[in-house]
């Protein structure tokens, strides 16, 4: 679970960070964080791809194959099952509480914590990374998280208050939960039949397509790719 602490800590840091600052951040500084932020997702991402391959040049290119193959089914599934826009629905509620919060009408004081935990809990990013995490013990994405998370938490504070910091520990416990299904459920049965690696290859793959999204290359509905993970097992299977 450390992925799940750094991500918790980096909320907890990012609003002290944010109570201490008068001024918020430059665009220049925004803008650094952001392509800092992009280029580690990236090579995290290709590190579980590396990590993930192995054997001759022939099976390192198949199951490169099969991996891609599972996030482009998995897209389509994805699409199939409209996970993104559960997701935005999801983006939508929370920003419905700060447009609340930031006008005139009555603030609630819970308003700050419920919209700061779905909107850190329901990245896709969170179930990349606690899945990665408790399956190899890769926690480096939920790490990236943590800064990410830990930066708009530096302005969330400013507009809800100390309320909104106390979802580092919802965000805990959500990603926790999530790390220690799959170490407990998912990886010795992926591991007894030797399925783990293309998870990890599939993961990578999708990690890249968050990066495109923080660096602001395209727009990419990355919820719609989070079946590749549980595909890519099954082809595996099929094409070993």
């Amino acid at each position: 679970m450390t992925g799940a602490f750094l991500n918790a800590l980096g909320i907890l840091l990012g609003a002290l960070f944010g109570l201490a600052q008068r001024a918020p951040l430059s665009l220049r500084i925004q803008d650094y964080f952001r392509r800092a932020l992009g280029a580690f997702t990236v090579f995290f991402g290709l590190r579980l791809v590396w990590l993930g391959v192995n054997g001759t040049f022939g099976s390192c290119a198949k199951q490169i194959f099969v991996a891609l193959l599972a996030v482009t089914l998995g897209n389509w599934l994805g699409r199939l099952l409209r996970l993104q826009k559960i997701s935005n629905r999801l983006g939508r509620y929370a920003g419905d509480l700060i447009a609340a919060t930031q006008s005139k009408a009555p603030r609630r004081v819970g308003d700050g914590f419920t919209a700061c935990t779905v909107l850190f809990c329901a990245a896709p990013l969170s179930l990349l990374g606690a899945v990665t995490d408790g399956l190899s013990g890769d926690y480096y994405l939920l790490a990236v998280k943590a800064v990410m998370d830990g930066l708009a938490m530096s302005g969330f504070i400013k507009v809800f208050g100390w309320p909104a910091a106390l979802s580092a520990f919802s965000v805990y416990a959500v990603l926790g939960a999530l790390t220690l299904a799959s170490q407990a459920v998912a990886q010795p049965f992926l591991a007894a039949h030797g399925l783990l690696d293309s998870v990890n290859v599939a993961a990578g793959f999708v990690s890249c397509a968050v990066a495109l999204v923080i660096l602001e290359v395209r727009r990419v509905e990355l919820a719609n790719f989070l079946p590749a993970l549980v595909i890519a097992p099954g082809l595996t299977r099929l094409f070993g």
